[in-house]
Parts: structure tokens; C-alpha cells; sequence
């Protein structure tokens, strides 16, 4: 749906009350026009925490977005199709409807925090979880969009002149907001259930520091090679030391797998999380969830009739990706599903896919199995034993393909595929532009969003599995930026070293120690301790929907993608037709159209 902010904000006004009553049980009764008088039927609430339960929903699309945070980065590719998508070749336009719904999103967000604002009747714990709220749309919306128009009030006329607010402005006024709650004495210290508390304010201070720091404070002077310069340092210097306040001493000592562990929802490493229950949704449990785990799938066929993950085929782990991995890097099986059990009908939640989570270790150590993934370190010798040790294992069941054993290595990506009685029918080595677009289970699915208790539909919203927004190893890597951004690479290594650590990864002494597997091509040029950072968030944050915002805020976009992206080669494949690259995406063309405080000059350059 496109919007235009001036419209947005009245139209959705009584939607939102109707939505805070349906969330809370409460009766509301209200007519669908434009002249409501919003105070009136605020004041028919059983209580403004209608409100309140109104506002965390609107987060949800926010978090559940993937077209503009992981396409067009170095670690996804295209499936199915040769086609390369909009998002991968920088093809996108203002007209785009990804786009306008983000941007809708993240201003449908900020309008709920205003309104609980001007109706909490003082209440101090509802203003401060509103300001954060407004405060993590703004840094959503300047992550993707620069400079936008900024509100911080809630718009009870028909003003329609919107001005974009210079970034700095957005910048400061939002940490000033972060700093002046983040003691709030209402506010937990923790909280683990998806409310916002103190530690929450503060890691959100970290990033909008960080942010700051790389878009006021340093200057790009090659895209292509993601050069820059550095002029001030005092943001930096604020995301060290709030990214410093909330790790407050506390280590990673749980294990990368229990971290991410279906059953381990709110751990003590979780700091702010999107909460998703299938028990307390008042509509259709099939569709009323997220699809987080349907995104980062993989291409199988009939999931319904084979017992598989369902999946949109579109998001595929790049070749970079499997190479991103050391042998004994604990985040790759942490990360991917390595072993993909076969289906019995029936029996959706106990074989097939979910097996993995619900059946006794004793049931899988019988079951058939569809599909087995062997990370690129496997010698082939390992696979054979494996093979042989394992043949009756592959025959095929019920799902409609014959069962395969893959080897994901460049220039051996070999897919070993099994007749009817378990033997081996043929050895399938692919290059990589036919692995990442066959058909039939070639990329391990990400299991980091998995719910067990899944049904089996074809539906992308059927997973009540809760989304972290914040988790404390990720803070550690902003520590680690900041820190190297202000010149102290030893302490900046110091926290890479504690992320690694707890995944058993090569302790580093220096920058001269790592030696990442993945081929370095010749436009990616020298590693730096930036790129060591980076490689980090992508180990430890992988399908977080991070990445394409790492790349932009650290200036290295074009430099990762012209390496990386398949679907990029040059810096003018992201510019337009005067050579402006695309660094920010398009102010929805529909606002600019009706917000008369804009024109088409204020469009963000590369459209």
C-alpha cells in the first residue's frame, strides 16, 4: 500500500483505536470517517493501555521486513529465477510498493507513539516506552531514508506540509529523547517479554550513536573502494560508551545453539524482542503470525505434501556466505539446517523438516533423510564413509524428490542423488550459477527463526516464533565499531575476540590473524579492521535483516556489492543515468506528490 504522510496519519486514526480495542478486549464502538473526534472515544477505553498494546503491535511489519534490509548486500542471492530482482541490481524506483510500505511502517510506528503521548495522562512509563518507540522509528526511517520529515506530535488537523528535517536535527533530538529516559526510573532495568527497558534505551542510544558518527562525522571519498574520512568523534565516542553501559560486564557464555534454540525465547542475552503468541492472537493462527522462517528457507518443492519448511524461494544464502564459516565455527550449524529429515503423512510435527526440534534423538537415528548439506571443509573421503554408513537412509519416501547429500564448495558443489532402493543414482557436480537456482533443496534453510509448532499450510505467517530486535552479542560488535572508529583497534578486537570466542571461532591477535575463506576478489582491495567487523555481524548476525544497513552507515555498500552481489558489477549499475548511487533508498513518489512542504528536488539522489 502506498501512503502519503499527510493522509496517513488522519486516516489511520480510528483504525488504530478500533485495532488498540480488538487487542485488548476492549469495546470500542466507532464509525469509519474522518471526523471523529479522536478524545471522545479515547476516553470509552477500559484504559489507555489499549493504546499502548496498540503501539508494540505496530512494530511488526518494521521487523518483519527483508526486500530492503538483506537484497542487494553481499550474502543473499537470487533463486529460481535468472532473473536478477529489483533489490539486487538497484533497479527499485520511487514507485515501488516495498518501499511505501516501509516508509508507511515506520511513520504508522512513530504515529501510535504520539498518540500515547498526548493521552497517557501523564502516566511516566507509557511516555518513556513511547519515546523509544518514536525514536526507533525515526532510526529506522534515517537508516533507509536520510533525512525525513520529523513529528514529534500528535496531528489532530489537516496540516499537510511536512518538511524533511535535516538529519543532524533528526539525530540530536532523538538521542537527547533516548538520553532523557534512559534512568527512567518506571522503566525495568531488563525485560525479556518484549517491553521496553532501560537496557533496551540504551543499546538503541548505541546504534543511533553509531549511525550518527558515520553519517555526520565522516566523509565518503570513494564509493568503490569505500573510502572515507573521519572528522569528528564525539558520536562515536557516545555509542562506545552507551554500547559499554549495556553490556554492563555481561558475558556470551550461552552456547551460539541455545542462543537461538526455539525453547530459549527471552534468554538473558535477549535485550528487546518482538513478542509473537499463538495462544493470545485473537484471529487466524494460519496467517496472524510472522515469516521470518518462510523468508529464509529454501526452495523444495511442495512443502505441504513433502513435510518440509515452507519457504517463498526467493532469499538464498550467497556463496560468500557458506565460505563465511571456519571449521569449527559453532554459528554454522547454529545458523543452517544441515540435515533435513523425510516426511511420514500424518506426522507433520514429529518427521520431515521439524523432526530436527520434535522427535527423540532415537526416532531420527532411524529416520530417512531427505537432504544432508556438508559445509565446504568436508573432505569428499568424509562423505563417502558417510554415504556408506548411511545408504538405506535415502531412499525415497514421501517427499516428491529422491533424497541428496550436497558438498557446498565452489567448483566441487556436488549433489549426490539416491535411486528408489538407496543407491547412488548419479554425482551431480554444478557450478555456482546452477546451484543457487535449481529447484530441489541446493541451499540449506536458516533455522535461526524456526517455530516447531508450525502447521502445515502454505502460509508465510504462520510462525509465532518472537523476533529480537536487540541482543547483547550484537551490541558487543557496535562496541567494537565505535571503538575502532575512535582509533583503539585493541579494544576493538577485544570485543570481536569475546564474540568468537563463544563460537569456538580462531582467537585473534591482530588484524594480521584473520584469514577469512572466502575468495577475496581484486576489486575488494585490502582487509581492514572494518571488514573484520563486518564479517563478524555477518557470522553472528546472519538473517537478522542487518546487513544492507551495516554496509550503507559503514560507507562500503558499493565496494561489498561490486565484489559480492551477483547481480552488481559496477558503481554504475547502483547510480542512475547522471551517476548519483543509490546509497539511500526513494522517498515514497506518492509523498512527494501530496506533501506540499515537498518537491521533486527533494528526492534522495540516484532517482
Amino acid at each position: 500500500m502506498t501512503i502519503l504522510m499527510k493522509n496517513y496519519i488522519h486516516s489511520t486514526l480510528i483504525a488504530a483505536l478500533a485495532g488498540a480495542a480488538v487487542l485488548t478486549g476492549c469495546s470500542l464502538d466507532v464509525e469509519n470517517k474522518s471526523n471523529v473526534d479522536a478524545k471522545k472515544h479515547l476516553e470509552k477505553l477500559e484504559a489507555v493501555e489499549a493504546l499502548r498494546v496498540s503501539m508494540y503491535a505496530t512494530i511488526k511489519p518494521i521487523v518483519n521486513e527483508t526486500a530492503l534490509t538483506e537484497w542487494g548486500t553481499d550474502l543473499y542471492t537470487t533463486t529460481k529465477s535468472t532473473t536478477v530482482n529489483d533489490y539486487q541490481g538497484y533497479k527499485f524506483t520511487p514507485e515501488d510498493a516495498d518501499v511505501a510500505d516501509y516508509y508507511k511502517s515506520c511513520y504508522d510506528l512513530i504515529l501510535h507513539a504520539n498518540e500515547l503521548l498526548a493521552y497517557c495522562q501523564g502516566n511516566t512509563k507509557y511516555e518513556a516506552e513511547a519515546k523509544f518507540m518514536r525514536c526507533l522509528g525515526y532510526y529506522q526511517l534515517t537508516q533507509q531514508f536520510g533525512s525525513v520529515p520529523y513529528v514529534d506530535y500528535y496531528i489532530n488537523s489537516s496540516e499537510d506540509n511536512y518538511p524533511r528535517t535535516p538529519l543532524k536535527d533528526i539525530y540530536d533530538k532523538t538521542i537527547a529523547e533516548l538520553e532523557g529516559i534512559k534512568d527512567c526510573a518506571e522503566l525495568p532495568d531488563n525485560d525479556h517479554n518484549g517491553n521496553v527497558s532501560r537496557r533496551a534505551v540504551k543499546a538503541l542510544l548505541a546504534k543511533v550513536c553509531l549511525a550518527a558518527g558515520w553519517d555526520i562525522d565522516t566523509k565518503l571519498e570513494d564509493a568503490a573502494h569505500g573510502t572515507y574520512s573521519v572528522e569528528g568523534k564525539s558520536y562515536f565516542e557516545k555509542a562506545a560508551q552507551y554500547a559499554k553501559e549495556t553490556i554492563a560486564g555481561q558475558t556470551l557464555t550461552m552456547s551460539f545453539e541455545d542462543k537461538w534454540s526455539p525453547k530459549n525465547e527471552g534468554n538473558a542475552e535477549e535485550i528487546f524482542s518482538v513478542q509473537y503468541d499463538r495462544a493470545g492472537y485473537p484471529g487466524d493462527v494460519l496467517t496472524g503470525g510472522n515469516s521470518r522462517q518462510n523468508t529464509y528457507g529454501s526452495e523444495y518443492g511442495n512443502v505441504t505434501f513433502g513435510g518440509l519448511k515452507n519457504c517463498d524461494a526467493n532469499l538464498a544464502p550467497s556463496l560468500k556466505s557458506l565460505y563465511l564459516f571456519d571449521k569449527g565455527d559453532d554459528r554454522f550449524d547454529g545458523t543452517f539446517m544441515t540435515t533435513i529429515y523425510n516426511y511420514t503423512p500424518g506426522q507433520w510435527l514429529t518427521t520431515g523438516y521439524y523432526a530436527y526440534y520434535n522427535a527423540t534423538e532415537e526416532a531420527k537415528a532411524k529416520m530417512q533423510i531427505a537432504f544432508k548439506y556438508f559445509p565446504y571443509w568436508t573432505d569428499r573421503s568424509e562423505i563417502d564413509q558417510y554415504i556408506a554408513e548411511n545408504k538405506m537412509r535415502f531412499i525415497k519416501g514421501n517427499n516428491p524428490n529422491l533424497g541428496h547429500v550436497a558438498l557446498l564448495k565452489k567448483g566441487d558443489m556436488a549433489f549426490w542423488w539416491f535411486n528408489e532402493e538407496g543407491g547412488i543414482d548419479k554425482i551431480d557436480v554444478r557450478d555456482y550459477d546452477d546451484y543457487k537456482r535449481v529447484n530441489a533443496g541446493s541451499v540449506p534453510p536458516v533455522k535461526k527463526f524456526d517455530d516447531p509448532n508450525t502447521d502445515m499450510v502454505n502460509s508465510g505467517n504462520c510462525d509465532y516464533r518472537d523476533i529480537p530486535v536487540f541482543h547483547l552479542s550484537d551490541i558487543y560488535l557496535v562496541a567494537a565499531e565505535a571503538y575502532y572508529m575512535l582509533g583503539d583497534e585493541v579494544t576493538a578486537l577485544d570485543y570481536v575476540n569475546a564474540v568468537r570466542d563463544r563460537a569456538h571461532a580462531k582467537h585473534l591477535n591482530s588484524l594480521a590473524d584473520y584469514a577469512p575463506n572466502y575468495e577475496r576478489q581484486a576489486s575488494f582491495g585490502t582487509l581492514t579492521m572494518l571488514d573484520l567487523i563486518l564479517d563478524e555481524r555477518a557470522r553472528e548476525l546472519y538473517a537478522e535483516t542487518t546487513r544492507w544497513v551495516d554496509l550503507r552507515r559503514t560507507r562500503q555498500l558499493v565496494r561489498y556489492c561490486i565484489a559480492y552481489n551477483d547481480g552488481i558489477s559496477s558503481a554504475e549499475q547502483m547510480a542512475n543515468t547522471r551517476g548519483e548511487i543509490k546509497w539511500l533508498r526513494p522517498i515514497p513518489a506518492k509523498e512527494i506528490e501530496t506533501n506540499t512542504a515537498l518537491t521533486s528536488a527533494d528526492q534522495n539522489p540516484g532517482y
